[in-house]
């Protein structure tokens, strides 16, 4: 590896964790520490960025794997591989908000969580724009935005769009027709969107409420996609729909 993936193991069975730790080490990667309640692991991937996260989903203390997962992605995009004994549906249909990039159950060989772990660092590491990405220059007028695209402007009105998610240097502006990814920041889209009609409900997405299909305890869901919410920003959801 050209650069050391770091890696922060939240796993409450220390000899699992101390286990995991040394595999890794011996492998090249960088550990930032073991946790074992997900109150720390918070605190520590604020402080400390991994590249990515082995999270145990049953974690004892108040909160668990998952909702721990969610914390963290409210500040930071950081992948997570789950760990797991308990591959129930409830169970998976909750993880599954949170987008991870892997699960591994337990018990679990060497070779498969190495082949794991070895997979999300290349998926990470290969992070780079789509040549399908358009390339900055985005007009926005009252109603619609226009965007450059295979040399020249295509109009994509306000109300069309679904959602808009964040990928690191670039968004996702999501249709029923289709999606555009373009060079630009989430929050300099959000600033440029009217307030009245799109809402920020996650650190990666700011959705169109007029859309909005389901609002569940920790998602909402638009044309069946499953998008998360975050604590900080469900009130002013939940505020902003006794408005419409």
């Amino acid at each position: 590896m050209k650069e050391t993936t770091r890696v922060l193991i939240v796993e409450d069975d220390m000899i699992i964790a101390a286990n995991i730790s040394l595999q890794l080490s011996r492998l090249g990667y960088e550990i930032t520490g073991i946790e074992s309640r997900g109150e720390e692991a918070v605190l520590h991937a604020r402080r400390n960025a991994p590249d990515i996260i082995l999270m145990d989903i049953h974690l004892k203390g108040e909160l668990d794997g998952i909702e721990t997962a969610l914390l963290i992605q409210e500040e930071q995009d950081i992948p997570i591989i789950y760990l797991t004994a308990n591959n129930d549906e409830v169970t998976f249909n909750r993880a599954r908000i949170t987008h991870p990039h892997a699960f591994v159950s337990k018990p679990f060989g060497k070779l498969n969580l190495e082949r794991t772990v070895a997979l999300v660092t290349e998926q990470i590491k290969g992070r780079t724009i789509p040549e399908n990405v358009v390339p900055s220059g985005l007009r926005f007028l009252e109603d619609r935005i226009f965007i450059r695209h295979h040399g020249r402007m295509v109009k994509l009105m306000l109300q069309d769009i679904l959602y808009i998610e964040a990928e690191r240097n670039y968004c996702n502006i999501v249709t029923d027709n289709g999606r555009f990814l373009v060079v630009s920041t989430l929050k300099t889209l959000e600033k440029e969107l009217p307030s009245s009609h799109f809402l920020r409900v996650h650190r990666s997405y700011v959705v169109n409420i007029s859309k909005l299909d389901v609002l569940a305890e920790g998602h909402l869901e638009i044309s069946r996609k499953v998008i998360p919410v975050s604590r900080s920003h469900r009130e002013s959801l939940v505020g902003r729909l006794h408005t419409i």
